[in-house]
């Protein structure tokens, strides 16, 4: 069973057992999985229009990602104790961190972990600010959110590391068996 087939079982089924949060990707659509509920997830394109709250609205969803591919890892697919005091701990530990984790997990290359550190710093700044205009990004030289050139650059920059960040969680997903997750989901 594929993903695809996987999402087609799941559609049918009336009740679905609640012991089980997923979040999953199948070509462009993405859908979250929990508490025995399947809701339609974020958008595979990421829009990023130039102000401070959607600046910050992409950030959390590449976090959420992050979360995501850590608690496939530890806990796959449980909805049990494990997976909330996983949620727990992520909460905990600054993104910096998780980025770090990844490349030391191999699933980040040396040169996208650098782009992910420069792009969460200006997730740090835009936080501690109250417009993006005070915010700079520094790929290679710094440029000011403010201009647009520099808001260009960033945006393009967040939505190509945002594309290659679903590829890694779909390589992540792949390692799953649905016909087993399927079995464990009926009730």
């Amino acid at each position: 069973m594929n993903v695809s087939d996987f999402l087609e079982n799941i559609k049918k089924q009336k009740k679905i057992s609640q012991n089980v949060r997923i979040y999953i990707i199948d070509k462009n659509k993405h859908y979250f999985l929990n508490n025995g509920i399947l809701k339609n997830g974020f958008d595979s394109k990421l829009s990023i229009i130039k102000n401070r709250d959607s600046v910050l609205s992409a950030f959390s969803k590449m976090a959420f990602l992050f979360d995501e591919i850590i608690r496939l890892r530890i806990v796959v697919y449980s909805n049990q104790n494990d997976s909330k005091e996983l949620l727990y701990l992520l909460n905990l530990v600054p993104i910096n961190r998780k980025i770090r984790t990844f490349l030391d997990w191999n699933i980040f290359g040396p040169e996208y972990t650098r782009d992910m550190s420069r792009l969460f710093e200006v997730r740090n700044d835009t936080v501690h600010c109250i417009s993006i205009d005070e915010v700079k990004y520094n790929p290679k030289n710094s440029i000011s959110l403010s201009s647009a050139d520099g808001f260009k650059k960033f945006s393009t920059e967040l939505e190509k590391a945002w594309e290659n960040l679903l590829k890694i969680y779909v390589a992540e997903q792949e390692k799953i068996d649905w016909a087993i997750l399927f079995k464990k989901l009926k009730l």
